[in-house]
């Protein structure tokens, strides 16, 4: 049974990944535009928020944990305000500015409490400030208990393979938010924590929770990981090791924006590992962070005090 008490450890968390901007307009919609049948939002507010790997590190020191961030922005206004959203949440910025590249920005529009638009912008950072973010990973990493790697698939990861390596070396705890169409080279990691589409793509459909775990269980083995975590939204998370396979189902509560709920989980899977928590037991508190999260707007945090009373 797990007591579902908060850690008494304040670990450290070394996020490495795709670093965005996430920027909301809300706005009043009154009427539809008189040149093409699309409502006219007229913007009353906006707010900036840490996104995709930034909002791990976020996520994390909600929790109490200290952590850092090491991805690339470009030199422009978005980068200088991922730079100071750090700075206000106490979390070490290790970011690498690209003068050649402009920082990712996801744009959302919503009127009514509603997402109406998303526009991206986005660019892959260049070999230079890879080859750097490389060398700087291979510093940092002796610091930290615990490593995330949050690929979005926009070009921060090229190395994640050398990243694991590295790690593995060091005996580290490696998370890995996983994507595109190659999961070999995420091969060592300790942990995997794909959602259901991303599994898919990688072991093709399944008919039945027992052929779902078979293949689940080979990709497991063939990436040799401690263990494969799937996350499944409303069915909850389903935790693949050698010894077991443990479902653990979804908290109940209405389902309001998904948006940044992976990043939501990993977090709390890391910070709970790295104080020490047992598998089960960080997964279920896991479980239970994502739950709350997808009941709020847009990418968010979940406190210790909503995870633990």
């Amino acid at each position: 049974m797990n007591d579902m008490t908060p850690p008494l450890k304040s670990p450290r968390i070394l996020v490495v990944g795709d670093v965005m901007l996430d920027r909301y307009w809300f706005g009043d919609v009154s009427r539809i535009s008189p040149e093409a049948p699309v409502p006219v939002v007229r913007v009353e507010r906006r707010e900036e928020r840490l996104g995709g790997a930034a909002n791990v590190a976020r996520n994390a020191v909600a929790l109490g944990a200290r952590a850092g961030l090491l991805g690339v922005v470009g030199k422009d206004e978005a980068g200088n305000v991922v730079e100071n959203l750090l700075t206000e949440l106490h979390i070490n910025s290790f970011l690498n500015r690209d003068a050649a590249i402009s920082t990712i920005i996801k744009l959302r529009v919503i009127g009514r409490q509603q997402q109406l638009l998303r526009i991206d912008f986005e660019a892959p950072p260049s070999d230079t400030v890879l080859r750097d973010k490389l060398t700087q990973y291979n510093a940092l990493v002796p610091d930290y208990d615990v490593i995330v790697l949050s690929d979005y698939a926009k070009g921060s990861l090229v190395n994640v393979a050398q990243m694991i390596e590295a790690g593995r070396r060091l005996g580290k705890c490696i998370l890995v938010d996983p994507k595109g169409e190659d999961f070999a080279r995420y091969k060592g990691a300790s942990i995997l924590t794909p959602n259901k589409s991303e599994l898919r793509h990688i072991v093709g459909s399944w008919k039945s929770e027992d052929e779902l775990t078979a293949k689940a269980q080979n990709l497991r083995a063939s990436l040799d990981l401690e263990a494969l975590l799937l996350t499944r939204s409303e069915e909850g998370m389903t935790l693949y090791t050698a010894d077991d396979v443990l479902h653990t189902p979804t908290v109940a509560r209405e389902v309001y924006d998904v948006s940044g709920a992976g990043d939501t989980v990993i977090a709390t899977l890391a910070v709970m590992l790295g104080a020490g928590k047992p598998l089960p037991e960080a997964v279920a508190i896991a479980n239970r962070a994502g739950g709350i999260v997808v009941g709020k707007l847009g990418t968010a945090t979940v406190t210790k005090e909503e995870l633990f009373g």
